[in-house]
């Protein structure tokens, strides 16, 4: 898990919100009802694509509980899309962190982060990012943080570039059973 310390202030100093760029057509909105099975669909393609970095996630399986998910963020104003015209190009999905303890930070959590292959290095993810680091902000959060997969270095980099940096490192160990 990466973690990005008090951004209250990061966006100040800008004339007008990173998503609002005269030279792209895509634009960052809030994701729709109307979207819900296709932000499934890229939901299934990063899962999918995050097997070769060893995720576990299992696709198809998981198609009604994404969903499910989806459906809360979108509600709950948690979610938004990337679109180029009426193609969705990418998406967000964040939500403030719930603990039964307290703790001496609000800590908001980017879930997914999503740029379709064809679409990434124009900068779509950092908007995408950016608009979910502002919501979280406006709802409280004093801190973010993300995971990435320990394989996924080109990931890793993105967030580093933009000021994530470790915060916790999660360990696994595979158990094998030797009798028989």
């Amino acid at each position: 898990m990466v973690e990005l310390p008090d951004l209250r202030h990061s966006y100040a100093s800008r004339d007008e919100p990173p998503h609002m760029s005269d030279l792209d057509s895509v634009t960052i909105e809030s994701a729709t009802m109307d979207e819900l099975d296709r932000l499934v669909e890229r939901w299934l393609e990063l899962a999918a694509g995050q097997r070769e970095y060893g995720s576990q996630l299992q696709t198809a399986t998981n198609r009604s509980r994404i969903r499910d998910s989806f459906a809360r963020r979108i509600a709950g104003g948690q979610a938004r899309v990337a679109r180029d015209g009426d193609r969705i190009v990418g998406f967000v999905t964040f939500t403030m962190e719930g603990s039964t303890f307290s703790k001496s930070v609000q800590r908001g959590v980017v879930q997914n982060l999503y740029v379709e292959p064809e679409s990434r290095s124009e900068g779509i993810g950092t908007r995408l990012l950016e608009a979910a680091e502002r919501a979280l902000i406006e709802a409280g959060a004093d801190a973010i943080s993300l995971e990435a997969m320990a394989d996924n270095e080109s990931a890793r980099q993105f967030y580093r570039d933009r000021g994530y940096r470790p915060h916790r490192v999660t360990y696994e160990k595979s158990v094998e059973n030797d009798t028989p």
